[in-house]
């Protein structure tokens, strides 16, 4: 068997021989000399018109393949997610909660509000969302990263309500490049392989030009056990350590046995027929203490990656005025994610009182369980002479059988992790032709088609049906009901109870495909006029257009998937779907000098856009709409040094597929506290006639857990009615590039966006404030409270099988409204200062809110704001204040750079303090060590890398990533959402893998 290390080994060494026996090499400029040619077309992100007077109208973010480079980072997201600004959305560093896909969030507003390119242009988007997967983005060709702030459906169509990432690839590439790096964290596990291999050249005089990049990445898991910082998970509220309650030994719900303390059955019409108790596997008795489960170690910080993948492109001029463009991608990646061992969460089982593995003492306590729930009245389930037949029966023919029910709870550590392999094929080909009408006017005509398969395959789960069938036996051999080769199980034992075959039994894979396509068609005329207005020296231009888009998208679960609560921990059903819906669009644009070269107007120009877009549902019943988007900028440079610009832009975005489509399902959301959990409702009165009108039982309260590893059942579901979104956008800034500083730039921008009728369900939180923030007597037939919150019907609590159990129920509409507003700051600065070359460079973000309200029409709707925060009712950390500054020094062929990335300090939400789960833990935790969880300081991490040219043509580059091995701050694990608040910590954010090392080997010739 040839293990990972050795093939990385092989591919590196086969690649780098390859390399060093290949052709002459080509010059090849240092980033210091690196200078656009004269005259070369710029593209210009944000706008449809290539002009190089454009290229400082609109404040677009560039990270250049320079920097992508020195950070040696391997996939799209790590590049964008450091990026002030844009916040940390799914990636490598998210486990529960990872489809197999890693997206942008521009601005905190949703990584289904903006647009990914390529060129300028759509590729087929991964998931029913219509989000573009990161991981399929060709790094080795990408000349630089631009990021656009603010509304961009004008030039781009919907979806573009944040702005857009713009990818862009090298324009003829010529000669070969080969690199292969390997990265390692101090730990020596994490290690990450990737290697390139780009060919390119021109030919025919120059008319054509061609490029093939292939490239392969390989990364390892990282476990949560391996970091001292998260082997133990730690509750945030409690400082406790633990994990979750379904654990090994079993918990039973749903029977209230005899009180092991006093041995008498409970008659408190309060707690009688309800109550959760734990088995204790050597006297067999359900006893009132608590262990549970601690799933850290199972969990990771880094998912395991595997990427294939090939872009090529070809450009050829087939006369003066025409030419031919072509290019295709294609990649297949592989990502899993690990999770601890699946298990009956909660399920209802029901178990004969003959079973061979069941102990006498918990028979004997399921026989005297109290049936009536009335003050001072006992009533055993039953007598003990029925209880002693009922354990000698033979079997269901015997009429001493007898069988109990009761909820069960409990890992299967048997079966070992949960994991789920996501394996995506997607290619994209685009071909097109463009040309010259006259020596101002330029057409341009292109079609597309995408596709994308992403395939779950889930290993590990728990089936509930062979639970219950495995349950129900007459010995330790065979089952009741011996259909699929049916084993009995022990659930009442301790871990390793189950046997070998027991645990084969009980599990199978379950698969779910979904399939997304995009076909394109697009035609554009643009130039100038060949006029200009009487104060300005270059024409007006414009650009005219049109464009047609299908979107098309499949879901299709096995049985096992599709059937709630089946799959013991899939967190909900998968349901089929399919839908797609059209698009026709009109667009045009306009740019006008308006004075050029006079006294305090060396530039004033203006610019204007609109587009209008028709959307067909490819549904009966959903209704036709139409949008219409437009933008205004403006421009003004008084003088050579300085210029002042700002725009307005309307956004419209259409619901995606998933939001029109989804089925109503029950799945997870985060949720660590209860209101009708503990002792709360036993003295009041009110509030429990509310929890009891949620579905509770009259017994279980005071007995009412909170869920399950900070996990709430919620239900929810797309809507064909919600209409599509809009939103504004102001920017307002200025660039800077003084003529008595040369190599100095700085840019200053401010922005503001708020979308309304937004696409969006209420949070956790809000769904309990509207019930619990003020609980009156009339509060248990208000529909805020029975109408949108359903519990347990066994249990009361709001976790449990998904079937019977709907929890929170948050219905998507158009009644949501986000707000965000800040300031984007870009600072560069080169000069010679003698015996080296210094490099300054410097992206800040300053947010001042970033806003979200579910519903506008109520006012008792939480205008949430989560910037500098941290909650369940918030998603991925999203700081007040962030920058990354690199410095570099350039000794002839010898770099040292060093990053430094900051990023601004967090408190726990107020309002999670004082309508929500109360403050989070400050204290001692039981290992001895002091944390904080109420707040986290600012956070400064640096990154050094060098690299040198070894030859002419053989670059070296070695880094440090958190080169003081910073650990990441401890906010235990349930006071975030669960895909961001992992392992004690946000490792999206923070560096949970501690200082690592990077080395690469670029070879170009």
């Amino acid at each position: 068997m040839v293990t990972n290390s050795v093939r990385r080994s092989l591919l590196a060494s086969t690649i780098i021989a390859g390399a060093l026996i290949a052709s002459p090499a080509f010059a090849q400029g240092t980033p210091a000399d690196a200078t656009a040619d004269e005259g070369e077309t710029i593209v210009v992100t944000g706008s449809l018109i290539s002009n190089p007077n454009l290229a400082q109208s609109s404040p677009v973010v560039v990270t250049s393949s320079e920097e992508i480079a020195l950070r040696q980072q391997n996939v799209a997201e790590e590049v964008l997610r450091d990026i002030p600004g844009i916040v940390p959305n799914i990636g490598s560093a998210v486990n529960n909660g990872n489809g197999g896909a890693s997206y942008v969030d521009l601005r905190g507003l949703g990584s289904n509000r903006n647009i990914v390119l390529l060129d300028g242009n759509r590729i087929a988007p991964s998931g029913l969302v219509g989000r573009v997967d990161l991981n399929n983005i060709p790094l080795a060709l990408v000349d630089r990263v631009d990021a656009l702030t603010g509304g961009a459906s004008t030039t781009y169509g919907a979806d573009a309500i944040s702005g857009v990432v713009n990818f862009i690839t090298k324009r003829d590439f010529s000669g070969v490049e080969i690199s292969v790096g390997e990265k390692i964290t101090e730990k020596g596990d994490g290690n990450y392989l990737r290697a390139d291999v780009t060919i390119g050249g021109n030919f025919d005089d120059g008319r054509g030009n061609a490029v093939l990049s292939v490239g392969y990445q390989e990364s390892d898991p990282v476990y949560q056990g391996d970091r001292d910082f998260s082997i133990n998970n730690v509750s945030s509220f409690s400082g406790t350590f633990g994990g979750s309650g379904t654990t090994v030994p079993s918990r039973i719900t749903g029977t209230r046995p005899i009180d092991p303390l006093t041995g008498q059955p409970s008659v408190n019409p309060a707690t009688a027929n309800g109550g959760t108790r734990q088995i204790n596997p050597t006297t067999g008795q359900a006893v009132t203490t608590f262990s549970l489960f601690n799933f850290n170690p199972y969990n990771i910080f880094q998912t395991p990656f595997r990427r294939y993948n090939m872009y090529a492109a070809a450009r050829y001029e087939i006369s003066d005025n025409i030419e031919l463009y072509s290019r295709g991608m294609f990649s297949k990646n592989t990502v899993n994610t690990i999770i601890a061992p699946s298990g009956s969460f909660g399920s209802s089982v029901t178990v004969n009182l003959n079973n061979p593995y069941l102990p006498a003492a918990l028979r004997n306590q399921f026989c005297a369980f109290n049936t009536s729930a009335v003050a001072g009245v006992y009533t055993p389930r039953f007598t003990p002479a029925e209880c002693t037949a009922a354990a000698a029966a033979t079997g269901t023919a015997d009429p001493a059988y007898r069988t109990v029910t009761f909820n069960l709870s409990r890992r299967f550590v048997e079966t070992g992790p949960r994991v789920s392999e996501f394996e995506t094929t997607i290619f994209d080909y685009r071909i097109g032709a463009k040309g010259a009408i006259t020596d101002h006017i330029n057409w341009d005509v292109s079609g597309s088609y995408g596709e994308s398969e992403n395939r779950q395959t889930l290993q590990g789960y728990v089936l509930t049906s062979r639970v219950r069938q495995a349950l129900l036996a007459n010995n330790t051999t065979t089952c009741i009901t011996n259909t699929n080769g049916c084993v009995p199980i022990n659930v009442f034992g301790a871990a390793g109870s189950i046997s070998q075959a027991g645990a084969a039994f009980v599990q199978q894979a379950a698969t779910t495909l979904i399939k997304t396509s995009l076909a394109q068609a697009r035609a554009l005329v643009s130039g100038d006029f060949g006029a200009t207005v009487p104060m300005a020296s270059d024409p007006i231009n414009f650009a005219v257009g049109a464009e047609y888009r299908k979107y098309g998208a499949q879901q299709v679960a096995d049985s096992l998937s599709k059937q709630a609560g089946e799959l013991g921990g899939a967190g909900g059903a998968a349901p089929d779907i399919d839908g797609g819906y059209e698009v026709y669009e009109a667009y045009g644009e306009l740019v006008v000098p308006l004075v050029q070269d006079k006294a305090f107007f060396e530039d004033l120009t203006v610019k204007g856009g609109i587009r209008y877009s028709s959307y067909t549902v490819n549904a009966p019943t959903a209704p036709k709409y139409n949008t219409t988007t437009y933008k205004g900028e403006i421009a003004w440079q008084p003088v050579k040094d300085i210029k002042f610009r700002g725009g307005y832009s309307r956004a419209v975005r259409a619901p995606n597929i998933s939001e029109l489509f989804t089925p109503v399902t029950t799945g997870l959301t985060s949720l660590s506290s209860d209101p009708c959990a503990g002792a709360a409702p036993v003295g009041n009165a009110n509030l429990r006639a509310v929890c009891i009108a949620q579905g509770a039982p009259a017994g279980t309260i005071g007995s009412i857990l909170n869920p399950t590893a900070g996990q709430a059942n919620n239900t929810t579901g797309g809507n064909l009615n919600v209409k599509p979104e809009t939103s504004d956008s102001w920017t307002i800034g200025a660039v800077l590039t003084p003529t008595f500083a040369p190599g100095l730039s700085l840019t200053v921008d401010y922005y503001k966006i708020k979308v309304k009728g937004a696409i969006t369900s209420p949070t956790p939180g809000d769904v309990l404030n509207k019930c619990f923030l003020t609980i009156t007597a009339a509060s248990a037939t208000d529909p805020a409270c029975i109408a949108t919150i359903r519990r347990n019907p066994v249990t009361g609590g709001l976790d449990g099988d998904p079937s019977t159990t709907l929890g929170l129920i948050t219905q998507l509409t158009n009644a949501g409204v986000l707000k965000t507003s800040g300031i984007d700051v870009a600072f560069n600065y080169k000069r010679d200062i003698g015996f080296a070359k210094l490099a300054l460079s410097l992206t800040g973000n300053y947010t001042f809110e970033s806003k979200f309200r579910s519903d506008a029409n109520d006012p008792n709707s939480v205008d949430r704001d989560c910037t500098g925060y941290y909650s369940t009712n918030c998603g991925s950390l999203q700081p007040k204040f962030q920058w990354s500054q690199r410095t570099t020094l350039s000794f002839g062929d010898i770099d040292l750079s060093l990053l430094w990335r900051h990023i601004d300090s967090f408190i726990q939400e107020p309002l999670d303090v004082t309508q929500g789960n109360g403050p989070a833990f400050k204290g001692t935790l039981p290992d001895g060590t002091v944390v904080d969880f109420t707040k986290v300081p600012s956070y400064d991490y640096f990154d050094f890398t060098t690299r040198f040219a070894i030859t002419s043509k053989v670059d070296l580059t070695i880094g440090v990533t958190n080169l003081f091995n910073k650990k990441p701050p401890l906010l235990g694990s349930t006071v975030g959402p669960t895909s961001y608040n992992s392992g004690n910590t946000y490792p999206s954010t923070y560096d949970a893998l501690g200082r690592s090392y990077a080395a690469s080997v670029k070879v170009h010739f």
